[in-house]
């Protein structure tokens, strides 16, 4: 996970600021928006703990078990709330990408997984394609298909938490972020 310095302290940033604005989002009035953004906060914050350069911060193999036990239950909790609706899938597949990477992380000798030298292996190679695919996808919602009116054709937003083009920013930022973590694997 441990990248070039200054392109992994990128990451560490983008993902920390998408896991704060999440936490903005859990003040949300609607449940199940704050359901989700408190599951994409901690995906936020997660990413950008594991995404620290090993230069400054080499965490010892307990660390990443850790990391592996806590993702691993989102991905159980996650599961389970799947049953109510497909919309959980995709954080499904994060959850389990996470705990994924940090198994890789605990069972690599140094700490650093990736460096073995024998190729991508094949759930790392799918979580790449499922992620690019997901980015490009997130990343065309993004763009407007028709101006809306000035004068209440939109959503009515009453704050920071409600707005959706912001929560799509953000899933966008932690998917490719998801892909810069799983290339350096």
């Amino acid at each position: 996970m441990h990248g070039p310095g200054s392109a992994a302290w990128l990451l560490v940033a983008l993902c920390a600021a998408t896991g704060a604005y999440c936490l903005l989002r859990m003040r949300s009035r609607v449940e199940e928006q704050r359901r989700t953004a408190g599951g994409e906060a901690l995906m936020g914050f997660g990413m950008a703990l594991m995404a620290i350069p090993a230069a400054a911060v080499t965490p010892p193999r307990a660390a990443w078990v850790a990391y592996a036990l806590v993702f691993g239950a989102a991905a159980l909790r996650t599961l389970w709330a799947a049953r109510s609706g497909t919309h959980h899938l995709h954080h499904l597949v994060g959850a389990f990408a996470m705990a994924y990477m940090a198994v890789a992380m605990a069972a690599a000798p140094s700490g650093h997984a990736g460096h073995g030298g024998a190729g991508t292996p094949l759930v790392t190679g799918l979580l790449l394609l499922y992620f690019a695919g997901y980015v490009l996808w997130s990343g065309a919602r993004l763009v407007p298909v028709a101006p809306v009116a000035a004068t209440g054709g939109g959503p009515q937003v009453s704050g920071w938490g409600d707005r959706p083009e912001l929560a799509r920013a953000c899933r966008l930022a932690m998917g490719i972020g998801m892909v810069a973590m799983l290339l350096t694997m």
